[in-house]
């Protein structure tokens, strides 16, 4: 069976992102009625300038008591995220969310085109399984160089 690359493992077909004067409470309204972990903040002209992730929402605006109603997603974004071409094999997106710590990748195509956010959830076990070898063996080999 061939390995799946990103875009075919996306489980959404639509980019969910919101602009840079939107707040974070109205990120996170969107977030929930597209049942996603993430937005992309994107400019007027498109392009994308940040994510903002759950995470971002519990440790950059709940753990610090900031009002969600008044703070904009620029201000609590992870800006210029880490992105993926759409050809990415998944155990190879998951292994850099593995050695990166994060769950979400932008997939962005040649020219800049945002096709979606690829997720640890589109990810099947077996890839999943393929990602902590790799990073296992990255391991050993960074030890063994060390």
């Amino acid at each position: 069976m061939p390995e799946r690359t990103v875009f075919q493992a996306m489980s959404r077909g639509h980019v969910v992102s919101v602009g840079t004067n939107a707040t974070v409470f109205e990120a996170a309204c969107v977030m929930t009625s597209a049942n996603c972990g993430s937005v992309l903040v994107v400019d007027t002209a498109g392009s994308m300038l940040g994510i903002l992730t759950e995470r971002d929402l519990m440790t950059r605006v709940l753990a610090k008591a900031v009002d969600p109603a008044k703070t904009l997603v620029t201000k609590v974004m992870t800006p210029n995220p880490r992105c993926v071409a759409p050809e990415t094999r998944v155990a190879d997106a998951v292994l850099i969310m593995i050695e990166r710590g994060f769950r979400h990748l932008p997939i962005v195509a040649d020219g800049g085109k945002i096709l979606g956010v690829f997720s640890a959830r589109d990810a099947l076990p077996r890839e999943v399984g393929t990602a902590v070898g790799l990073a296992e063996f990255n391991e050993q080999v960074n030890d063994a160089l060390g």
